[in-house]
């Protein structure tokens, strides 16, 4: 979640989850993380959907926290809800419904959801399970940072962390081929391992970007958003490129391949702290990008070494290999390009979900 979104009043929103994993019941959560007022929450819902806004009759859930209906979320924290009783297969959709009464300020969002969100006209339609009332469409998250899928088969979750191409970035929306989605299905199985995107758009290891939508650095979300995550054993950390391609080091200067390589350190450290496992993978060509440049093509090439000859990751994935152009390695092979020489095309999402040894998990 990052700051920066729009602002709402008397307004529901209802937006989609897609679930890796299938379960008995529920818990949905809340964030005002990033937000400077308390946020009133007027009511929640949660229902199976049967298509855009609408709803599969009788699957509608009122949600409570605490067992309240209404609750104000202060400026700076979240919230989790009580567990709700509906039966969901992996990949199945949900409607998550929320009903903000009074005036908000810059929302607590995550702007690139690559998935249809749906805004109603004035007024409280948490309960509708048709889509008459929702009258706009847009492809954020609004204050909705996770599901808990309370399954007694799931052994455990993943978390893929890193920056546009972990989100999805040219991918078709509510299609679910970003490369976690791939993963997710691999898993799959009598016993599947979750798998959480925490793909921000645009987001760097070591620097805080100054579009705020794009999210603090790596060095102060990760134990928020992967090692919190719940039932985490291993994190799949693919980052670094826009702190290459920004030539953005810590101090404000030029960046080194040193001090990339350092903050990978300070996150596998913060990994193992916490006895969660961290892969490393190695960071994708991106020759004819606005990003390349034959100095920062060293710095990816010297930081991708480490990864993959250091030994200080728990296991390598190696993202680079698996989609380089075997006739020139800087580049993107021709069918995993989406058009920018920078982001994977759905073919190279499936390649980069293939490249994980599942052993590693």
């Amino acid at each position: 979640m990052t700051i920066g979104g729009p602002n709402f009043t008397d307004r529901t929103l209802r937006m989609v989850v897609h679930p890796s994993v299938g379960g008995d019941a529920l818990r949905v959560h809340l964030s005002n993380l990033r937000g400077t007022t308390p946020l009133v929450v007027g009511g929640v819902s949660l229902a199976l959907q049967a298509g855009k806004a609408t709803a599969v009759e009788g699957s509608r859930r009122t949600v409570t926290f605490s067992r309240a209906r209404t609750l104000t979320i202060p400026a700076g924290q979240e919230v989790v809800s009580d567990p709700v009783a509906l039966p969901v297969r992996a990949e199945q959709n949900l409607l998550v419904s929320l009903y903000l009464p009074q005036a908000t300020s810059s929302a607590t969002w995550h702007s690139d959801a690559f998935d249809v969100s749906y805004l109603s006209k004035p007024g409280d339609h948490a309960a509708d399970t048709d889509d008459g009332n929702y009258v706009a469409a847009t492809t954020s998250w609004y204050y909705l940072s996770g599901l808990d899928v309370v399954s007694p088969a799931a052994t455990g979750t993943v978390v893929a962390f890193g920056d546009s191409i972990t989100d999805g970035y040219n991918t078709p929306a509510s299609v679910y081929h970003r490369w976690p989605d791939d993963l997710a299905r691999r898993l799959a199985g009598p016993h599947p391992t979750a798998v959480v995107d925490a793909g921000i758009g645009g987001n760097r290891v070591l620097t805080d970007v100054p579009n705020i939508w794009q999210g603090v650095s790596a060095l102060k979300r990760f134990a928020h958003d992967a090692l919190a995550q719940p039932g985490v054993r291993t994190v799949i950390l693919m980052e670094g490129i826009n702190d290459i391609g920004n030539n953005a080091g810590p101090d404000g200067g030029p960046l080194t391949a040193q001090q990339l390589i350092d903050g990978y350190r300070a996150l596998i450290r913060q990994a193992h702290a916490a006895g969660v496992r961290i892969l490393g993978g190695t960071m994708l060509p991106d020759k004819g990008a606005g990003y390349y440049s034959e100095p920062a093509e060293a710095i990816r090439q010297a930081a991708n070494a480490w990864i993959r000859t250091s030994g200080q990751f728990d296991g390598v994935v190696d993202f680079d290999r698996a989609l380089q152009d075997p006739s020139d390695p800087a580049a993107l092979q021709a069918g995993f390009d989406s058009g920018d020489h920078l982001h994977p095309n759905e073919a190279g999402m499936q390649a980069m979900a293939d490249a994980v040894d599942l052993r590693l998990l």
